[in-house]
């Protein structure tokens, strides 16, 4: 009996933590707050419910800050031709996006660009996610 139990809150868990994992835009990020950064790709998560990139940024005081940025989800950026060789360590992007709630250097990408190409662009509608 006390496996089955085990086994079932085991089994309610993995249900419940993808729902979990994703958020509303509103919820994290705030449409009013803008940001344009220009960085260099330090990492690239393909995860669901959305991809990250990580890219070391300058700031005004010359110091170097990683930010997180979220993009769209995997299946979404397959659909418009990016795979996990479109975007590599090392990459100088730009990026113009919605800074995150809490501050973090964090933000939820627009456009993302490199080389001067359009690499990414949400929907209007992608700020309700």
């Amino acid at each position: 009996m006390k496996h089955g139990m085990l086994g079932l809150l085991t089994g309610v868990l993995l249900a419940v933590a993808p729902a979990m994992a994703h958020h509303s835009f509103a919820a994290e990020y705030d449409a009013k707050k803008t940001v344009a950064l220009k960085g260099i790709v330090t990492k690239v998560e393909w995860l669901n419910p959305h991809v990250y990139i990580f890219i070391d940024v300058t700031d005004a005081k010359g110091e170097i800050v990683n930010w997180a940025i979220e993009i769209g989800p995997p299946n979404t950026l397959g659909r418009t031709g990016w795979n996990r060789n479109t975007m590599k360590v090392g990459d100088e992007v730009s990026v113009e996006g919605y800074l995150a709630r809490d501050g973090n250097k964090q933000a939820n990408a627009h456009i993302v660009s490199m080389g001067g190409k359009k690499l990414y662009e949400a929907a209007p509608s992608s700020q309700d996610n």
